[in-house]
């Protein structure tokens, strides 16, 4: 089968096409023809696993560098998400059929940059949304199952006001639209380029960050989410209502200390969380996709190997929505 495959940490360019061998299920296994794949942030911190670039605590460093590989990639395949068709079931699989059109997460595994892949049934994978196509089901998965556990965490009522800062990624974009689900007043904080983009996901106000600080504008938030902690609490904390919270989806060792620290001091708090994947909030995501309460935004696909490219161009900055691999020439609707 072909996959992209990288066997150096570098630019886009060490990503190449080769012919490896195509996957067998073990007995607990479905096997996926892979139709379509998002690139994800993820995405681009394996293929160039810089210190500069890692957004969690130091001391995580060389761990993640151990399971990555220290001076080569260990996994050599990229992709994070997926959607296709099972087209084969290990002899003990009950759950899914041959046929069945599905969407899911294999996660830091990665491995979805190839025509198939071999996922657990237990794993985060699940049915397809009927009302999306595979190019934006694929995209649904990592950043919804994200927004969804943290902001269930943090109780959001109707009537709140919430500030996305970084509303435009993955986490971000699936942010603002469960955070309207639950009833609260959303402003997305985004750059130029994306600023429609994420109007259009149903934002009540969006902040061009290029043009206006949000902190100093005298807008106050019962909650401020900063999706790669960009903006230290000691700046944010003026922009926040009384027990009001920030929370950081990605944070450093400073953070955390932060978060230790106003758990006793003061009415406002520092919140630091990493969300569990499971195939239970991945169901109640394809249940939100149903209702209408989650859309994918598509910007451009290119094929499978179009894959460099398709990361040139979403580190390009003028990203206005997803942006898809496909196994195929797709048209968007």
């Amino acid at each position: 089968m072909k996959a992209i495959v990288y066997t150096e940490y570098g630019s886009p360019d060490v990503l190449h096409l080769a012919e490896i061998e195509k996957p067998t299920p073990k007995d607990n296994e479905i096997l996926i023809k892979i139709h379509a794949r998002p690139v994800g942030f993820g995405d681009i911190l394996a293929r160039d696993l810089a210190f500069s670039k890692f957004h969690m605590p130091a001391l995580l460093w060389l761990p993640t560098k151990l399971i990555m590989g220290i001076s080569k990639p260990r996994m050599k395949i990229l992709g994070a998400e997926l959607a296709g068709e099972v087209e084969a079931i290990g002899n003990a699989v009950t759950q899914f059929k041959v046929g069945d059109q599905v969407f899911g997460y294999p996660g830091q595994s990665f491995g979805a940059n190839a025509e198939y892949i071999c996922m657990k049934e237990n794993g985060v994978v699940a049915i397809k949304p009927d009302n999306m196509s595979y190019e934006e089901a694929a995209c649904v998965p990592y950043g919804a199952m994200t927004a969804l556990s943290l902001l269930r965490r943090m109780n959001i009522q109707s009537g709140q006001k919430v500030l996305i800062n970084g509303a435009s990624g993955a986490i971000g974009a699936a942010a603002v639209q469960i955070a309207k689900h639950y009833g609260a007043e959303v402003t997305g904080v985004c750059g130029t380029a994306r600023l429609d983009y994420v109007k259009a996901l149903g934002a009540d106000k969006v902040v061009d960050y290029t043009k206006e600080d949000f902190t100093q504008n005298g807008e106050t938030y019962d909650l401020i989410m900063d999706i790669l902690g960009k903006v230290s609490f000691s700046k944010v904390k003026g922009s926040l209502n009384a027990n009001g919270r920030c929370l950081y989806a990605s944070f450093k060792m400073k953070q955390l200390l932060q978060m230790l620290w106003t758990k006793f001091v003061g009415d406002k708090k520092v919140i630091c969380a990493i969300a569990p994947d499971n195939r239970e909030d991945l169901m109640t995501v394809k249940e939100l996709v149903e209702v209408g309460k989650i859309k994918t935004i598509v910007d451009k696909c290119y094929l499978l190997e179009q894959t460099a490219e398709a990361h040139r161009y979403y580190e390009s900055g003028q990203v206005k929505g997803k942006v898809v691999i496909t196994s195929a020439h797709t048209t968007i609707k």
